[in-house]
């Protein structure tokens, strides 16, 4: 197994990262937990170790948090290790504790059985992008968390936030203060605030859409992807949309990469485009056709997906069989593709890029 300063560094020498010293000096603090992980027993016989202290990294957006993580995950030698995103984790507490709570435990003894049947399957839990914005979450995650600790759970996340700024201004936030308090005493908190955003540096560094379609739009595609993502391996996950799964097949630090097909040719909708833009920093959505009438119910969802990317203020790069004006040239939807070209060709602009991703309150203004 490649060990992680290994693998940073290799990217550094082939020019897919650029010097950065918070980016290094994380890096070093994650392999020297990879290295404590690899002495460590839980639960062992007859000595019990000790857990490692985990870490708690924070910054702007771009500054290679979620790639860092990736690779921690990658190169951790424990057996039982979940990488996940922190919404998709809170989803499935609630749903558990749900559950549970209709055979009549308390609250408290719910929690504490969430713990156990997390620590029963993971002993490292990594946790990308912690943000706060429901009262649910703020309830219940101080002792959660705590009980995750009692369990010998080492946790690894990143946010764009401090500890401290979590469910700023929220309802009740003195309640949500101690799970604060819990992280600021068990987790170490590192800061990657470098001057340069490398994922926007990436992604004004070459076009982001590109037409016709044709091996040199796929060339520029899989350069893209390689760009954007330091060159890691795509792994799948699956979403939650509403108690339904959504799988995604490739994704890796924050983009998600797709065929048109794969979106626009299959019954999805308006809540499934919107878990994708809320999970994911940056679509590739490769093989847009040129759209006739006949494909009226393809290019409704079409129009769907970019609206939700567009408000969500999701990066776009895309291979299509013509420019977004000349994509649906006639139809009964014309009128209405207008708008979708016009944000199409928005999003490749420069100050589209520039702007920061938004969080989840946009969801409520999405348009169909």
């Amino acid at each position: 197994m490649t060990s992680l300063l290994a693998a940073y560094r290799r990217r550094l020498a082939e020019g897919e990262l650029a010097p950065d010293a918070d980016q290094a000096q994380a890096a070093e603090r994650l392999e020297a937990l990879a290295k404590a992980l690899t002495s460590w027993s839980p639960g062992g016989w007859p000595f019990k170790s000790k857990a490692p202290r985990g870490i708690y990294i924070w910054g702007p957006v771009g500054r290679g948090k979620s790639m860092l993580l990736d690779l921690f995950f990658d190169s951790a030698p424990v057996k039982k290790k979940r990488r996940v995103h922190f919404h998709e984790f809170m989803l499935q507490q609630h749903a558990f504790l749900r559950d549970a709570r209709e055979r009549g435990a308390g609250q408290d003894r719910l929690i504490a059985d969430a713990a156990k049947a997390i620590a029963a399957e993971a002993r490292l839990l990594c946790f990308d992008e912690i943000q706060v914005s429901d009262i649910a979450d703020a309830m219940i995650l101080g002792r959660l968390f705590e009980r995750l600790f009692e369990e010998e759970v080492v946790i690894v996340a990143t946010s764009n936030r401090t500890p401290d700024d979590l469910y700023k201004n929220g309802i009740n936030r003195q309640l949500f203060l101690p799970f604060i308090d819990i992280l600021k005493r068990r987790l170490d908190i590192l800061q990657i605030a470098g001057p340069q955003d490398f994922r926007l540096r990436q992604l004004m560094s070459a076009p982001v859409f590109y037409s016709p379609l044709g091996p040199a739009a796929d060339e520029s595609m899989d350069r893209a992807w390689k760009r954007l993502t330091a060159g890691a391996a795509p792994h799948q996950v699956t979403l939650d949309v509403g108690g339904r799964e959504l799988r995604v097949e490739r994704q890796a630090a924050g983009v998600a990469r797709f065929g048109f097909t794969e979106l626009c040719a299959r019954a999805l909708g308006a809540a499934d485009y919107l878990e994708i833009a809320e999970r994911f920093h940056t679509v590739l959505l490769e093989n847009i056709p040129r759209l006739t009438p006949s494909m009226r119910e393809e290019a409704a969802r079409f129009r769907t997906l970019i609206d939700a990317l567009y408000e969500a203020k999701v990066k776009l790069i895309a291979s299509a069989d013509a420019q977004p004006q000349d994509l649906y040239p006639a139809g009964d939807q014309s009128f209405e593709f207008e708008r979708t070209a016009s944000r199409l060709i928005e999003m490749r602009s420069e100050a589209y890029l520039a702007l920061p991703r938004r969080d989840a309150e946009w969801k409520s203004g999405i348009v169909d």
